[in-house]
């Protein structure tokens, strides 16, 4: 009984630590180049592929402002409230999520994506790529939620 119950309590909080470090969750996007906090972004996980969408611009000029460099679908429609990344989904036996893709707004361009949980999931660490993950750069985004 007693092994039955520590079992329990163990399968509970390894459950509880993974979902921590899931990139699901509200997060505070810092720009790599600047150090600046520029937006919030939302990460939902929907069945297991994740997509996420800017909630908030922290820069009050930039409220209306609109993607007017993009080539896709998102081309001069309004950056706030925009899906930013798309079709991302945990690696198989890894802890990263990758698969999908993400959008500069400020720059219209679509890269490939890996997020890797960091600092007990507190942290994200994106990085936008093309070919391998090699050829890209990062971002480290705070968790707010």
């Amino acid at each position: 009984m007693k092994a039955t119950f520590a079992a329990l309590l163990l399968a509970g909080a390894s459950a509880t630590v993974f979902a921590q470090a899931s990139p699901a969750g509200l997060w505070k996007t810092i720009d790599d180049e600047t150090k600046q906090e520029k937006s919030l972004v939302r990460i939902t996980d929907n069945a297991g592929v994740l997509t996420g969408k800017i909630e908030k611009l922290t820069d009050p000029a930039k409220q209306d402002a609109t993607c007017d460099k993009c080539s896709d679908a998102r081309k001069d429609q309004k950056i706030l409230g925009m899906t930013i990344i798309e079709g991302v989904k945990q690696a198989a036996g890894e802890d990263y999520w990758d698969g999908g893709t993400i959008l500069d707004p400020n720059n219209g361009k679509v890269y490939k994506v890996r997020m890797t949980p960091a600092d007990g999931g507190k942290k994200l660490d994106v990085r936008g790529y093309i070919g391998a993950p090699l050829l890209g750069r990062t971002q480290t985004w705070i968790r707010v939620e």
